[in-house]
């Protein structure tokens, strides 16, 4: 019954699915996100699953399930320090949408293709590059987390990005050498998952992971040039533009190389 309405009718199987799951969440891991966190991601959830399907889906909840444990590494020493992650690490709908927007747009690009174009072969070749941006939206997310985190929680020398002077950890646009490194390795994860899914080949491994190294370091310029001095350009904007550039870069890149 259960396989019958996951390929039926995938939408009620996402609103269904994603009813439980919530729920759950907000019974047992109410911290992880605030009551308007787990509606959006409620949200996010089922528009995933009912435009890429399980595969699609298992991103998000990967991606959520490692970012939200990174964020609570050495959760003490951050508060000590005030560099940890506001409302003690839980996320809003405005960290939802910034972490996933970019993600969410590639699914619906897939969806709207598929669904308007069903016989328009040079059409329907823009999925596998709309799907290579999904992941690399995620992968690119999930190497700034980790980055940010494992530097804040590790790094031993945090350097501003622009000028390579030391600064404090939790600087806008500090790096270390720590906190890149975990940001590469937690790419690299996002893309084989992606890969063993089928949502991506295996060169789209190479280009999500140059993509993010590349996404993740403008971010880092941004938040040392322009962030403290635009208020409108908060985190999850900030968010937003990186998950964009970092799908943008490994589509370019693999544009490119089928030429």
């Amino acid at each position: 019954m259960i396989h019958e309405l996951v390929w039926l009718n995938p939408w009620l199987f996402a609103i269904a699915l994603n009813t439980v799951l919530i729920s759950i969440g907000i019974l047992l891991a109410k911290k992880l996100l605030t009551t308007a966190g787990w509606l959006h991601a409620w949200l996010l959830g089922v528009l995933i699953w009912g435009c890429l399907g399980w595969q699609g889906y298992v991103i998000v909840v990967f991606y959520f399930l490692v970012g939200s444990g990174v964020t609570r590494i050495g959760k003490a020493q951050k508060e000590a320090a005030g560099i940890a992650e506001k409302r003690g690490g839980a996320r809003g709908p405005e960290n939802v949408w910034g972490s996933a927007l970019t993600g969410m747009l590639c699914g619906l690009g897939v969806f709207f293709l598929q669904r308007v174009f069903p016989d328009a072969v040079e059409i329907l070749s823009w999925i596998p590059l709309l799907l290579l941006g999904y992941v690399a939206s995620f992968s690119t997310k999930l190497s700034d987390t980790c980055g940010s985190e494992i530097g804040k929680a590790y790094g031993k020398s945090t350097f501003l990005i622009t000028t390579l002077k030391p600064v404090p950890k939790g600087t806008e646009g500090a790096v270390s050498l720590e906190g890149t490194l975990a940001g590469v390795f937690a790419s690299i994860l996002v893309s084989v998952l992606g890969w063993s899914l089928g949502l991506i080949d295996v060169w789209g491994i190479l280009w999500c992971v140059i993509a993010a190294f590349i996404a993740t370091n403008l971010e880092s310029v941004i938040g040392a040039t322009l962030q403290t001095k635009f208020r409108w350009l908060t985190n999850e904007i900030v968010n937003f533009i990186n998950t964009l550039m970092g799908a943008i870069a490994a589509i370019i890149f693999a544009y490119l190389w089928q030429l």
